[in-house]
């Protein structure tokens, strides 16, 4: 296997402050379970839904060959772990194929989530889930 791409983010603040890519983009992150969070900030789950959405749809694109528009949409939670102790997140992302039935997008989405570097991440936890549905275009 060869390296393809190499990157690094640091947070020194935990769920206040901000988390940084050397030599990129730095965001401000807030804990969502803070009442005085600030709004305008991020947070892990939404990163995370992010992260999903941009790779899934982008192997989707690959799959289908550019033939079609696909869209990806991610929905995160957070919840008490069970067993506990701390939380866990509960994921899905929903694929959606223009112009494709429910039997070709099946197809695009199995395809296209053994393929993504995040869903072979992610793939292997209880608590996420994929789902193909009608396009859901702009």
């Amino acid at each position: 296997m060869s390296l393809k791409y190499q990157t690094e983010a640091v947070n020194r603040d935990g769920s206040t402050g901000t988390s940084a890519v050397r030599d990129g983009i730095a965001v401000a992150v807030s804990s969502p379970l803070n009442p005085d969070r600030d709004v305008s900030a991020t947070n892990p789950e939404q990163l995370l839904a992010l992260a999903w959405a941009t790779c899934l749809n982008a192997t989707a694109r690959t799959v289908v060959e550019n033939k079609h528009r696909t869209s990806v949409r991610v929905e995160v939670e957070l919840h008490d772990a069970n067993p506990g102790p701390g939380y866990e997140f509960h994921v899905d992302a929903y694929l959606s194929v223009e112009g494709a039935d429910a039997a070709e997008t099946e197809r695009a989405l199995a395809a296209a989530h053994a393929r993504c570097p995040v869903s072979k991440l992610l793939s292997s936890a209880a608590t996420v889930r994929v789902h193909a549905e009608s396009y859901q275009g702009a």
